[in-house]
């Protein structure tokens, strides 16, 4: 294969759960959709190793997390007026030739609202569970407790041209930037997908980081193998970008949570759903050559439409945390748990540090079981829309086999 395949999107396709189960019955076939969650594009499936398995979100298998109900697109794109958009960077196969490939890698853009961030921004504030990552630019979120640039997710070598990328884009949105006392900066994170990708041939390039700015749109997300995603695993399986989101009621208002995740962490014995220990019941299709321990970290982008101040979208941070556990996650000793939370209630004026503005002051506990049970789902939709990947050198990371997947479920008797 010769050239990028360069996939810029945010409105996947779908399947609907009896569509899936058909076909993992053998009762149906699915159309190829380049770049959807369900099929894949040539390149994709070059990088697939040839698989076509369908692949689907969570709720299409029938299987239910939590108690609140989502939003019309279960997506962090249900907190009015958040975008994302995607740049996927596929190419080559074989072994590793530094600055040549095999490319997995991509950058995701997640944006509060899509008019210029320098000049309005928002409350956020942001939280390290496990510090062996990097969230660079949190710098002036954390003065100033405001976010006026988008986040970023990349892999861990592209960070630099990632971060360069979106400046240049913020100062052409606001040549006076640097001219005022607030100077916000992109905020760019990273997890590995050295894995599977030629890490050292830095091949995103800032444009890949503005291609992903400029598409972020409103709607459905897609997921797994797509932006800054692309390379990821977890608990062994692939992995990638996922999404979810909750609907609360506080004290009569209803507010919308939503949770981005880019999630490359976890151990196969550590993988649980609803309690199902699904790691232990499915230990093989172990990543293939190359050794590979487990993934490492988790990027978590969180988003609410409720009036919350910086120390109150802490403790947002805070609780995306237990979503991650929930899922068997134990955050070990080298891994980047990373967390970013901001609402979009407000937007700000950059100049001034006084502002008469609501906030919640009471009912918090509903938005705490939204950002948990969003975070959860979040990281499942990662797994359960991911399709196996081959990278660098052969190196393959097996999708989770949703036909198992089910069945172990069913006999725990999480599905009827």
């Amino acid at each position: 294969m010769t050239g990028f395949s360069i996939c810029s999107t945010s409105s996947p396709s779908t399947m609907g759960r009896r569509q899936f189960l058909g076909v993992g019955l053998g009762l149906a076939a699915l159309p190829v959709l380049g770049c959807g969650r369900s099929l894949l594009s040539p390149a994709l499936r070059e990088a697939a190793g040839g698989e076509t398995a369908p692949r689907a979100r969570l709720r299409d298998l029938g299987i239910r997390i939590g108690s609140l109900t989502p939003g019309p697109h279960n997506a962090i794109t249900d907190v009015p007026g958040v975008v994302v958009g995607h740049t996927t960077l596929i190419r080559g196969d074989g072994p590793l030739k530094v600055g040549v490939g095999p490319v997995r890698t991509g950058v995701t853009a997640v944006l509060a609202h899509q008019g210029d961030l320098t000049r309005e921004p928002v409350f956020a504030a942001d939280l390290t569970l496990n510090g062996n990552g990097e969230f660079t630019g949190l710098g002036p979120l954390r003065r100033t407790g405001r976010l006026g640039a988008p986040i970023l997710l990349t892999d861990t070598e592209s960070i630099g041209p990632v971060y360069d990328g979106a400046m240049g884009y913020l100062l052409e949105l606001n040549p006076n930037l640097f001219s005022g006392p607030f100077r916000p900066e992109p905020v760019v994170g990273e997890t590995s997908a050295g894995f599977l990708h030629d890490a050292g041939g830095r091949h995103v390039l800032p444009e890949h980081a503005v291609d992903a700015i400029r598409n972020a749109r409103p709607g459905p997300v897609a997921e797994g193998n797509v932006g800054g995603g692309t390379g990821m695993r977890a608990y062994r399986f692939k992995a990638g970008i996922g999404t979810a989101s909750r609907a609360a009621d506080v004290s009569g208002v209803m507010y919308t949570t939503g949770v981005l995740v880019q999630a490359n962490h976890g151990g196969r014995s550590h993988f649980t759903v609803q309690g199902v220990p699904v790691g232990t019941e499915i230990p093989d299709l172990l990543i293939e050559k190359g050794g590979g321990g487990n993934g490492k970290s988790l990027l978590a982008v969180i988003a609410t439409d409720a009036p919350l101040l910086p120390v109150q979208l802490q403790a947002l941070c805070k609780r995306a945390t237990m979503g991650m556990a929930r899922t068997g996650s134990i955050s070990t000793r080298s891994s980047g748990d990373l967390m970013v939370a901001f609402s979009t209630a407000h937007r700000l004026p950059p100049t001034t540090s006084r502002h008469d503005i609501d906030a919640v002051q009471s009912g918090f506990d509903a938005i705490y079981q939204s950002v948990v049970e969003a975070t959860e789902e979040a990281i499942l939709n990662a797994l359960t829309a991911a399709s196996t990947m081959v990278g660098r050198d052969g190196n393959r990371i097996h999708a989770l086999p949703l036909d198992r997947f089910v069945t172990v479920m069913r006999r725990y008797g999480r599905l009827k």
